[in-house]
C-alpha cells in the first residue's frame, strides 16, 4: 500500500475528530475498568458473540477469506470507522482517534484450518473441511469489539489505533504480507492476543522476551528402485532408507544441540506404497523443526538437509528436500519487548488483578505475529478462557475445540486499554519532555 493510499484514510481522521483531551496515569484503572465494564453489557456482549458465531459458521482458508473480510468492513460502516481494503489480499486495516501520531496497532488473524469440526452444536461449521480451531474467529470479534469501545471513548485517544485484520496466519504469512503492503509505517508499537484454553478465565499470561519458538517445515522425496516383497535384492528400498532418515533425524536434537537451548525436530508425515507386498519406487516424508535463536533455526535448516540426503546416499537412494519457503515461509520465534512488558502488566493488572496476570513459560509452537516483532516492538499474550467446570478443555487445533465466549469481553476490553493506555503513556512522556525545556531570558 502506498503512502497516498493511507493520507486518504488520517486525512478523513483528522478533519472528523474533536481535539483530545489529556488523563494522567491516575485515570487508568478507571478507563480499563469502565471498558471491560462496557464490553459486559448485554447489547454489547452478545453483538460480539454474535460476530464471533457468524464467523464461527463460514470459516475460510488464508488468503480465502473473502466473507469474513465482507462482515468486518460491514460492522466498521456501521460504527463509522474508515478503513483502508484489500490489504494483503483479503486483510482489512481501520483507524480509530486523531488521524495523527503516535499510531499503535491491535491486531487479529481471520483464517481457518483445514478439518472437519467435530463439536455438534447450532453454530458449527457450514464449510466441510474447514473449520475455525485455532480461535480465529474469536480473535476477530474481539478485536472489533476493542474496535467499539475505542469508537466509544475518541476522547481518550491521544494520536491514532490501527485495527490490523489480517489473513493467513496459518502458515501462509500474512503478517509478512500486511508489513509489505505498508502497515506498519510510522507505527509504534503492536499488539496481539491469543486464547488459551488451559488458562482459567479472567487470567492473562505473557512473558518478556522469547515466548514462541521459530519455525520451519520440510519435504523430501526419497527414491529408490521398487520390486516385489519377496525378492528385495532386486529392488533399492525407500522406506528403509527414510526409516533411517527420520531415526537419524532425532539425533539432531539429542547429541548436536545443547540440551539448554530447545529445538525440535519432528517427522509428522509418511507416505509411501500401497500394497502388502510391494517396495515402492519413493517415499515422501515430512514435518517440522523449530528453535528459539536464529543461529539454532539456521543449524537445524542445514543439518535436516544434509542427513536426509546423506542417509539416502547410505542406502543406495536418492533424496530431494525442499523447505516450502514460498508455501509456509519460515516464521522467526515471538520476542516480547521488555518495555511492553511492563505496559502491559500496568494495563492487565489494573483490569484483572496482578495475581491474575501469570508468567508463561516458552513454548514450542509459533505465531506469525512475530513477523510484526522483527520490524518495531511488539507484545503478544495469552487470553484465559478456561471455565471452573471439570470438563477438561480440547487444545487449538483439534476438531473438539471450542471457544468459552465469556472470554470475548476481556479481550477486547484488553485489546482497547493497551492501546489507549500507551498513547496516553506517549503524552505523558511527550508532556515532561517538553516541560523541561525553556528560552533562556
Amino acid at each position: 500500500m502506498g503512502s497516498a493510499g493511507w493520507a486518504v484514510v488520517i486525512l478523513t481522521l483528522v478533519l472528523s475528530n474533536a481535539i483530545p483531551i489529556f488523563v494522567d496515569s491516575q485515570g487508568l484503572s478507571e478507563f480499563t475498568a469502565s471498558f471491560l465494564k462496557y464490553a459486559k453489557e448485554k447489547d454489547v456482549f452478545d453483538w460480539i458473540v454474535g460476530v464471533r458465531r457468524k464467523i464461527h459458521e463460514n470459516p475460510e482458508l488464508g488468503y480465502e477469506e473473502f466473507e469474513t473480510s465482507k462482515l468486518i468492513r460491514s460492522e466498521l460502516d456501521k460504527m463509522g470507522i474508515p478503513y483502508k481494503y484489500p490489504v494483503a489480499v483479503t486483510g482489512v486495516v481501520g483507524f480509530i482517534g486523531t488521524g495523527r501520531p503516535p499510531f499503535v496497532a491491535i491486531r487479529a488473524d481471520m483464517d481457518a484450518l483445514a478439518m472437519q469440526e467435530m463439536v455438534e452444536w447450532e453454530h458449527k461449521s457450514k464449510n466441510p473441511g474447514k473449520m475455525h480451531a485455532c480461535g480465529h474467529d474469536g480473535h476477530v470479534a474481539m478485536l472489533l469489539g476493542a474496535a467499539k469501545i475505542l469508537q466509544e471513548h475518541q476522547e481518550l485517544l491521544q494520536g491514532t489505533v490501527l485495527l490490523v485484520f489480517q489473513p493467513a496466519e496459518e502458515g501462509g504469512g500474512g503478517a509478512m504480507k500486511m508489513i509489505d503492503a505498508g502497515v506498519l509505517e510510522n507505527v509504534e508499537a503492536i499488539f496481539g492476543l491469543h486464547v488459551y484454553h488451559d488458562l482459567p478465565l479472567g487470567e492473562v499470561a505473557s512473558k518478556p522476551g522469547p515466548m514462541l519458538a521459530g519455525s520451519g517445515f520440510f519435504e523430501a522425496v526419497i527414491s529408490g528402485k521398487g520390486g516385489h516383497a519377496a525378492i528385495p535384492q532386486h529392488s533399492i528400498d525407500p522406506i528403509l532408507a527414510a526409516s533411517n532418515v527420520i531415526v537419524s533425524l532425532q539425533h539432531l536434537v539429542s547429541r548436536e544441540a545443547d540440551p539448554l537451548d530447545a529445538q525440535v525436530v519432528t517427522v509428522a508425515k509418511f507416505q509411501g506404497g500401497g500394497a502388502f507386498n510391494v517396495i515402492p519406487d519413493s517415499v515422501t516424508i515430512g514435518g517440522t523443526f523449530r528453535a528459539f535463536s536464529k543461529e539454532s533455526f539456521e543449524q537445524l535448516r542445514q543439518r535436516i538437509e544434509e542427513v536426509i540426503v546423506g542417509q539416502a546416499t547410505v542406502q543406495r537412494c536418492n533424496a530431494t528436500v525442499d523447505f516450502l519457503v514460498k508455501e509456509k515461509p519460515f516464521f522467526p520465534a515471538t520476542i516480547n519487548d521488555k518495555g511492553l512488558h511492563e505496559h502491559f502488566l500496568k494495563v492487565a493488572g489494573d483490569m484483572l488483578g496482578i495475581r491474575n496476570i501469570k508468567e508463561m513459560p516458552p513454548m514450542m509452537g509459533s505465531e506469525d505475529f512475530s513477523f510484526y516483532q522483527e520490524v518495531i516492538p511488539g507484545y503478544f499474550f495469552f487470553l484465559g478462557m478456561k471455565s471452573e467446570t471439570n470438563e477438561k478443555p480440547a487444545s487449538v487445533h483439534s476438531p473438539y475445540f471450542k471457544i468459552n465466549e465469556d472470554s470475548l469481553p476481556y479481550g477486547s476490553a484488553l485489546h482497547a486499554s493497551l492501546a489507549t493506555a500507551y498513547l496516553l503513556d506517549h503524552q505523558s512522556r511527550t508532556t515532561l519532555m517538553s516541560g523541561n525545556h525553556h528560552d533562556e531570558l
